[in-house]
């Protein structure tokens, strides 16, 4: 049984940063592809940034390049999503998800396994 708990959201300032972390627990995550995902209330949930496996490539939505970065901690089965420079527009319901086949994916419907979510609002 694969766990997967989001942390660190909360209430920002425009221009500010959060951290968040994904605990995993169930499996290991240095096999997984992790991808963070975000839905605002009425919208569809969308990608956010990701991790491959294997080559440890990472991905960003367009909206948030230059501002987020995802990075690993395999040893504490951890995912990490910095965000700086937060935007109202950032605000949504972050999720965090595992992959556990191969090949790399944006699409949400292509995730295994995801956290409760943590809530993240940037005000103007």
């Amino acid at each position: 049984q694969v766990a997967l708990v989001e942390s660190g959201g909360g209430l920002v300032q425009a221009g500010g940063s959060l951290r968040l972390s994904c605990a995993g627990s169930g499996r290991t995550f240095s096999t997984a592809n992790m991808g963070w995902f975000r839905q605002a209330p009425g919208k569809e949930r969308e990608f956010v940034a990701g991790s491959h496996w294997r080559s440890g490539i990472t991905y960003y939505a367009d909206s948030v390049k230059g501002r987020f970065t995802i990075s690993r901690e395999n040893a504490k089965n951890t995912v990490l999503l910095q965000m700086t420079s937060l935007k109202p527009e950032d605000t949504a319901a972050y999720f965090c998800a595992a992959k556990w086949t191969s090949a790399w994916s944006r699409s949400s419907s292509d995730y295994n396994d995801w956290g409760q979510g943590t809530q993240v609002t940037v005000s103007s």
